[in-house]
């Protein structure tokens, strides 16, 4: 039988590659959009971070998502120091959440409050996506709008508390696969996964929009 982890991300395989091959993160990736472009999808990041964020003290002491809350990951205060790299000091009075945002923080909210292993789908999709995808993006915007390597700007990509991503992957497919839940739980548990996917691919049409090749 298949461990936890394998399911969840099999059973998600086609809502993941659908995010990542959306149209404004391909054309962003192509070097095709400026740098505003990046900068705005980084305004989206910030709103959805702070939600999942704000509900991970509440949830260290919860036996289900309690130990999946690691300081390690905390991506906040990076995206802060991007965005005031991105937008200037005063980028708090700039930035806005796109409706479709909006919707996906309300979700990880949501979530936060009620629903300590639905939030667990929220973690996943987001941190393990950053850790390994997220590399890619961090390499492109390096090298399309003259970031310093891992400085101000792609501070998100880059975790320093995690010296080696690969071991702590294995150890964060170890929790999964302990996860405090029968298999009815399980199952919602993948659900919500591929809901995480959906809405963050709703971000990017959104995005997509904003941001249209033609314009």
């Amino acid at each position: 039988m298949d461990s936890f982890s394998t399911v969840i991300r099999t059973a998600s395989h086609e809502e993941h590659v659908q995010a990542e091959t959306s149209t404004f993160m391909s054309d962003m990736l192509g070097g095709m959009l400026g740098v505003d472009a990046y900068a705005r999808y980084t305004e989206q990041l910030w709103f959805v971070y702070e939600a999942l964020e704000a509900g991970a003290e509440r949830l260290a002491s919860d036996p289900v998502a309690g130990p999946f809350i690691q300081p390690e990951l905390f991506r906040q205060a990076s995206l802060e120091r991007d965005l005031a790299h991105l937008r200037g000091p005063r980028w708090r009075s700039r930035v806005s959440a796109l409706p479709a945002t909006e919707a996906y923080a309300e979700r990880v909210r949501e979530c936060a409050r009620q629903w300590p292993a639905g939030y667990i789908a929220h973690h996943y999709t987001r941190y393990l996506g950053d850790l390994s995808g997220g590399q890619i993006i961090r390499d492109k915007a390096e090298k399309t709008w003259g970031f310093a390597r891992k400085g101000d700007g792609v501070r998100f990509y880059v975790f320093e508390q995690i010296s080696n991503p690969a071991a702590f992957k294995r150890s964060y497919r170890e929790l999964l696969d302990a996860v405090r839940a029968d298999d009815l739980e399980k199952q919602r548990v993948v659900a919500e996964c591929k809901r995480a996917f959906a809405l963050n691919t709703a971000v990017f049409r959104a995005l997509g929009e904003e941001f249209p090749l033609s314009a």
